[in-house]
């Protein structure tokens, strides 16, 4: 009778783990079936369109967007001084946040599919939490990122940390540890004079090297683990496949021709509409566009008011980042651009596909600049720490301003709040909406959340040592019964 009882319990118990783990998976598979019904609905268009709905999120009826072709490159950090000799190869046409989706079609990222074409991999210098890491690696294989070379700091660097990281499939970490130093001070690149105006100097400066060290590094193990092209991007940025099939950067990369050795993404810049947005990945959807994409008659007339008291039209960079094939004699020209020892390389520009650049979207993205690097909130050593303007600009309000001055200083030059500003500028194609990167990541944090209840329900289930312990030895007396009962 008891031994009748204790399978019941057991066949109870099994039937109560197998109705949860389906449970689990139902609310896995529910956020990626929903985020392609969003974007099915958001391509159906809307029936009816006026001011507040593209202040919402809705798309403007007439815009500019770029006809296949390929643009000059920006030489320069902020691209200013160059955009004005930009011939006009854009024509005006009806806008969309993107050319990958059609209504009727189903969202099926690269990652759920076969490969679709080259093999990509990233590199990058970290020092991001795991959380963060993890969903800006779940994006980038999502449109088709085959590999990631992590050379990691700060938080990143933690054993914890970086065991994690390890354990995730196609990730390589690259700690700063005494080979990684000693390769670093060994590199050829130190007895060359492209980067030389960067060495020595504090803070942005360092970074710079670093990261082009880094990049060094990551073109070896590109080229062992037969990589085909490699890009550098930051844990701050998303790239966006913009003009690939099925949203693929391997789509993107197998469109260029044989015979170029580089192709430039423009990079777009990430516009907070709230001064509260504590995720930029999923909270802001509002994007100012390259002047590769736009018309150059719009980008100057409205160059004033996009510039908004900032001392460029970007806050920050504006070259966007660079992929390279990987082949003989090629190195990095800066943490945005390639170069190869051996030949002049031919460059491109992607005409859609972009680098979306999330910087300063946090109130304390910004208020952190007081503790960045060692450097006094002086004019002279704003210079000889930062790189960009508007970096300096940041350091100095935040070192010099109290929390109620630097919030208004924040609302006034970065949130995009005053709706018939925000209209003009996406009706003028200068602003664009992005919906795909958002979707595509709430999908994923929503998968991460129901993985950790389905663990802590498992968790749930299982006894306490203790008195797992104690059942199965009341379990094996039970037993041991039963078969003296059936001897006798």
């Amino acid at each position: 009778m008891k031994d009748r009882e204790v399978r019941q319990r057991e066949m109870k118990g099994h039937k109560a783990s197998y109705l949860s783990t389906r449970g689990v998976k139902f609310l896995i598979a529910l956020p990626l079936l929903l985020a392609a019904f969003a974007l099915l609905l958001q391509w159906s268009g809307p029936k009816s369109q006026d001011k507040r709905d593209l202040t919402l999120g809705g798309l403007p009826k007439d815009g500019y967007a770029s006809v296949t072709g390929s643009s000059r490159v920006l030489g320069d950090l902020t691209g200013a001084s160059s955009a004005g000799k930009k011939e006009d190869t854009y024509v005006a046409r009806n806008e969309r946040t993107s050319e990958l989706w059609r209504p009727g079609a189903s969202f099926k990222p690269t990652y759920f599919n076969e490969a679709k074409g080259p093999k990509l991999a990233f590199v990058t210098t970290t020092s991001e939490s795991f959380k963060q890491i993890k969903l800006w690696i779940d994006y980038h294989k999502s449109i088709g990122v085959n590999h990631f070379y992590l050379f990691v700091d700060g938080q990143a660097a933690r054993p914890d940390v970086s065991a994690r990281l390890r354990a995730l499939p196609g990730v390589t970490v690259v700690p700063r540890d005494e080979d990684l130093k000693y390769r670093h001070a060994h590199s050829r690149i130190w007895n060359e004079t492209w980067l030389a105006a960067f060495f020595h100097k504090p803070c942005n400066h360092e970074l710079f090297v670093l990261q082009s060290l880094n990049m060094e590094a990551g073109i070896e193990l590109a080229a062992k683990d037969g990589i085909d092209w490699i890009l550098h991007i930051d844990t701050d940025e998303l790239v966006y496949p913009g003009g690939g099939a099925e949203y693929s950067i391997q789509r993107v990369l197998a469109a260029v021709p044989a015979d170029v050795d580089t192709l430039v993404f423009p990079n777009y810049e990430s516009l907070p509409e709230r001064d509260d947005v504590q995720d930029p990945f999923t909270e802001v959807t509002l994007f100012k566009r390259n002047y590769h994409h736009v018309v150059s008659d719009s980008y100057f007339k409205a160059y004033h008011t996009v510039a908004r008291g900032n001392p460029n039209y970007f806050i920050t960079y504006g070259n966007g980042k660079s992929a390279a094939r990987i082949q003989p004699g090629l190195r990095p020209n800066g943490a945005h651009r390639w170069y190869n020892y051996n030949k002049a390389p031919k460059e491109e520009t992607s005409d859609e596909a972009a680098v979306l650049h999330y910087t300063y979207n946090r109130f304390d993205d910004l208020k952190s600049r007081r503790d960045r690097c060692d450097c006094a909130p002086t004019e002279e050593d704003a210079k000889r720490c930062f790189i960009l303007p508007f970096d300096r600009m940041a350091f100095l309000a935040a070192s010099l301003k109290t929390d109620a001055e630097l919030l208004k200083w924040f609302r006034d030059r970065l949130i995009w709040n005053e709706p018939e500003t925000v209209v003009d500028l996406l009706k003028n194609g200068l602003f664009v909406r992005l919906y795909e990167p958002q979707v595509v990541i709430r999908g994923f944090m929503a998968a991460d959340e129901a993985l950790e209840k389905e663990r802590e329900s498992t968790e749930a289930l299982q006894p306490p040592p203790g008195q797992a312990a104690a059942g199965a030895a009341n379990m094996g007396l039970q037993r041991a019964s039963v078969s003296r009962v059936r001897l006798l």
